[in-house]
């Protein structure tokens, strides 16, 4: 099974992120992220991927009817090799460290386990899953399941409290808000994402937590229904949150109180956990409609999601 944070490998050396569970007509969904540069790797940016893609490989080019959405889809057949996040974690908590950023990562798994924590239950992506981290690299922690992520937040805000983990300096902010390039103002973006507290430091490497809901606390799959969505134009409107039980997922989503749309669905993680029960948003995205008349708005239509965003509106 494939899911979303995996990372997969093909024999013309290219490295793809897994952006979704399962596959799509016998093809996993994805996105190009490294390109074999002797006696090394090479990390693409989202146009450079598509670049490269569309001149020597375009038979990885896809577009997928069940999401409206043009991206990157690799056959089955064709990975050789498949990168998970579980078994690279327990790799590196039972063998020697190679370097600073496996020690640190080391460390950190090792306080969360010390404060409850099952390591089995998480995984390590990123640059780190496959082996390309440079020193200046961040640590990305998958949680599998809601409940193990709500867990890590918790004892990640309890270290810190502590002083065992640092917050992120202003520093760390403005690279991170730089990284995004969102469309919300700098003071916006911080005052959201400190809340959520998935993001902290450790020896003064920045990590993050995130949320893959493949697994539920029965260990049986979730949502795994396939629904196709037709994309019906952009919109900007202002809505009351009545569910956030899926706002860390991947896709996050939100159920709001509107008459003509159920949920906010988003594809980036910048408005993961943006906004909570209760709270009102604004928010600017696409209106995607499925052939029953089911409508969301959806934000990250594109990678840059340019122009599109969620925001809480603070009293």
């Amino acid at each position: 099974m494939f899911y979303s944070k995996d990372f997969i490998e093909t024999a013309e050396g290219l490295i793809f992120a897994v952006v979704g569970q399962g596959t799509e007509y016998g093809k996993v969904l994805c996105f190009l992220r490294y390109v074999k540069d002797n006696p090394g790797w090479k990390k693409v940016t989202t146009d450079l991927a598509n670049a490269f893609l569309k001149q020597y490989h375009p038979d990885y080019l896809h577009y997928s009817p069940n999401l409206d959405a043009h991206l990157h889809a690799v056959a089955i057949e064709r990975i050789v090799k498949h990168h998970q996040p579980k078994q690279r974690l327990q790799q590196i908590m039972q063998t020697n460290r190679q370097d600073a950023i496996e020690r640190d990562l080391f460390q950190l798994c090792d306080l969360l386990q010390q404060y409850g924590l099952d390591l089995a239950q998480i995984g390590i992506t990123g640059s780190i899953l496959v082996g390309v981290q440079k020193q200046s690299s961040d640590i990305d922690l998958v949680c599998y399941g809601r409940a193990v992520f709500h867990q890590c937040r918790a004892i990640t805000r309890e270290l810190i409290e502590e002083g065992q983990l640092q917050e992120l300096d202003d520093n760390d902010w403005q690279q991170s808000y730089h990284r995004r390039s969102c469309d919300l103002s700098f003071a916006d973006y911080v005052w959201h994402e400190r809340r959520k507290t998935n993001k902290a430091v450790i020896n003064g490497r920045k990590f993050d937590l995130s949320c893959s809901h493949a697994l539920c606390e029965n260990n049986d799959p979730v949502r795994s229904e396939v629904t196709s969505y037709q994309k019906c134009g952009a919109i900007k409107l202002k809505c009351r949150v009545i569910d956030d039980t899926h706002g860390f997922d991947y896709p996050a989503e939100f159920k709001i109180d509107h008459e003509q749309f159920d949920t906010i669905v988003s594809f980036t993680a910048t408005y993961t956990g943006q906004a909570v029960k209760g709270e009102t948003v604004e928010v600017s995205g696409i209106v995607e409609q499925t052939p029953q008349g089911v409508k969301r708005i959806v934000v990250g239509s594109s990678r840059e999601a340019h122009g599109e965003y969620i925001k809480v509106i603070r009293v």
